[in-house]
């Protein structure tokens, strides 16, 4: 049988979206052996020399002036990427996009950005036969995703769903998936086995993420947190920035048998599973990596924007709390501290709940829509 072709296609722009791409590929290969799935980085693919410096010029706006990233995304909310914008983007840096397109032939295109997404739709309007998916990987529904040409979105909740429909998107051509995560974040291993294999001890652990760029500039957090270095164990997540990395090794504070840094790494689901407290961004992909690990979660400085919806979509589900002073990080310190049987309990109970968070059904629909190579009735 000739295996369908699936071509996902992201952007660098924040770690999530890519992340979201991998756990789709993944689950698709693991619902059905007759998927083959590409994954690419549009456009880092396309131009290896120019994107980077985008990426990088992007991360500095956001680390710098993150309320001119917040005005923009307030100011762009009801707005698609209109048609000038697609193509100046599709003439300087997605010139190849079609020839790639075509030499991969997909069966179906699936985008966790918006501006490979609304390349694609420019393709579909000069006549390319294209099946278009988008994935909204944030708990809100900003206008760059949407465009007419869209086969199917696939979003994370019915509020999502509802904001789109108010934005004119036709009901029938949106689903509620959740927002996809690797298999292994909705698996539970035995925690003991884990805690040998990275050498942890089986007391109160707090995990702490910037996001798969690392960002931890929040040093007041950072250093309020290891005051309870003797009694808590501490993991400080820092991704892809080396730079926070070798500035903390350097730290004498933070050099403690309690307090592990780490880089980059592909087993944050391990981590996550032994861990009781989760200090982190507000991201759409980390957010939803900790409910399917049903991990009580603190959040930091959301940007203005995705990651204030974020954060107030966990915290009004009772999922998460934001750190409005540090007295909300003495309170879970003490919990943890005086009732740590308590905390792992009520996430143990908790965890059965989960699956109304349909971990696999972004890519069971994904294969609807290969199955019938139409959008799949409501």
């Amino acid at each position: 049988m000739v295996k369908k072709r699936v071509l996902l296609l992201s952007e660098g722009f924040g770690a999530g979206h890519t992340r979201a791409a991998y756990a789709l590929s993944s689950s698709l290969r693991k619902l059905s052996p007759n998927v083959q799935t590409k994954v690419l980085e549009l456009g880092s693919f396309l131009n290896p020399k120019v994107a980077p410096l985008i990426i990088t010029a992007y991360k500095k706006t956001v680390l710098s002036q993150p309320k001119l990233i917040g005005m923009m995304y307030r100011h762009q909310y009801h707005k698609s990427l209109n048609r000038f914008t697609t193509l100046a983007l599709h003439r300087i840096f997605y010139t190849h996009t079609k020839n790639v397109v075509n030499q991969l032939d997909p069966d179906i295109v699936v985008c966790t950005h918006p501006i490979p997404s609304a390349v694609i739709s420019r393709l579909k309007r000069l006549g390319e036969d294209i099946l278009l998916c988008t994935v909204i990987t944030d708990y809100d529904a900003h206008g760059t995703w949407i465009s007419p040409e869209v086969d199917r979105y696939l979003v994370s909740t019915q509020e999502v769903r509802n904001k789109m429909i108010q934005q004119g998107v036709p009901p029938s051509r949106i689903k509620v998936t959740g927002i996809p995560v690797h298999p292994n974040f909705w698996e539970h291993p035995v925690k003991d086995e884990i805690r040998a294999k990275f050498n942890l001890k089986d007391m109160p652990t707090v995990m702490v993420m910037g996001g798969g760029w690392g960002i931890m500039n929040d040093e007041v957090i950072n250093d309020f947190l290891i005051r309870w270095k003797d009694d808590v164990q501490i993991l400080f997540c820092l991704g892809n920035n080396e730079k926070e990395l070798k500035k903390l090794q350097q730290n004498p504070r933070y050099n403690h048998a309690n307090i592990r840094l780490i880089g980059f790494t592909l087993e944050v689901d391990k981590l996550m599973e032994v861990s009781d407290l989760l200090v982190t961004k507000p991201g759409g992909m980390t957010c939803t990596e900790g409910l399917a690990k049903g991990i009580p979660m603190l959040f930091h400085h959301p940007l203005p924007g995705q990651e204030e919806e974020n954060c107030q979509y966990f915290t009004v589900q009772g999922l998460g709390e934001p750190i409005i002073s540090l007295e909300v990080i003495v309170k879970w310190m003490n919990k943890l501290i005086s009732d740590l049987d308590g905390i792992r309990r009520r996430r143990e109970e908790q965890l059965p709940c989960i699956d109304r968070y349909r971990p696999l059904e972004s890519a069971q629909s994904i294969i609807d829509m290969l199955e019938s190579k139409k959008v799949p009735s409501s």
